[in-house]
């Protein structure tokens, strides 16, 4: 999800957006500022879409319920699962229901304190997905649902402490912003169907402060980016999703639309596995 240009930040100042490189320290370091200054209105603006025990991929509304895709439902139970950007741990609640013993790690400390305002007694870690702190071979599952992927300088890092800590066997579902959508303006409307940008240009969307510090960092990976991640990281692909946009959703947020979402994908979700 691109930010639009000039973004008031809740300490005042109107955020500048330019496309520049941002390494690893400076995207974490921003990205965790921006999610904890937003969680509040993150939440507010979708918590309703999102809900508080349901396990959703994207703007299109796939539920995890129908595309099954860490397995059937009734195989979850007793699986330990790690969500990765969990926010307020919806997906995490929902996998619970399910008898799953899900683990919500969240860069963001006030996004997981959504989690602990919504309830229940899912244990919630504070921590960056490039450094994961937990022992080799923890986990059956992970899964991230727009989380931490989009906003990391190195995703390989990322990809290869999720492959450190699942064991064999295990899978690994994440969810992003379709890379094709980084040609096109982040907007709902016709003007958001007109090519703006070369699709093959990575250079990060960052917001920054007056004094030229980021304050938010999005990195964009082509498709055979992702995919060569994911390879070079020690995992198998065994699926990639581009959810359609149903009928029965006729939501906006942010650049996501009926009106694109009939035309062009929002989502991609990488179905992965250690052998």
């Amino acid at each position: 999800m691109i930010q639009e240009p000039e973004q008031l930040d809740p300490d005042g100042f109107e955020a500048e957006a330019t496309r520049r490189d941002a390494g690893v320290a400076e995207s974490s370091r921003a990205n965790r500022g921006w999610w904890d200054r937003n969680a509040d209105e993150y939440q507010s603006e979708h918590g309703t879409f999102l809900g508080d025990d349901r396990f959703v991929w994207g703007p299109e509304g796939l539920d995890e319920v129908e595309a099954e895709l860490l397995g059937p439902p009734e195989e979850l139970k007793d699986k330990a699962v790690l969500e990765i950007g969990a926010g307020a741990a919806q997906c995490s609640r929902w996998l619970a229901a399910q008898g799953a013993r899900p683990v919500a790690l969240d860069l963001s400390h006030r996004q997981l304190q959504h989690s602990l305002r919504i309830g229940g007694s899912i244990p919630l870690v504070c921590a960056d997905a490039g450094a994961l702190p937990f022992a080799d071979g923890s986990f059956d599952l992970a899964c991230s649902a727009y989380g931490a992927l989009p906003f990391v300088a190195d995703p390989r890092l990322v990809l290869r402490e999720v492959r450190r800590v699942l064991r064999p066997g295990g899978r690994f579902v994440f969810s992003v912003t379709h890379p094709i959508r980084w040609a096109f303006p982040d907007e709902p409307g016709p003007e958001g169907l007109s090519v703006s940008a070369s699709y093959f240009d990575r250079t990060p969307y960052v917001e920054q402060d007056e004094d030229g510090r980021a304050v938010y960092v999005e990195h964009h990976r082509t498709l055979g980016d992702r995919v060569r991640d994911v390879v070079a990281s020690g995992l198998r692909l065994v699926d990639l999703v581009e959810p359609e946009w149903p009928a029965w959703n006729t939501s906006e947020w942010g650049g996501w639309s009926p009106l694109r979402g009939n035309l062009i994908p929002g989502t991609a979700i990488f179905v992965c596995e250690r052998d």
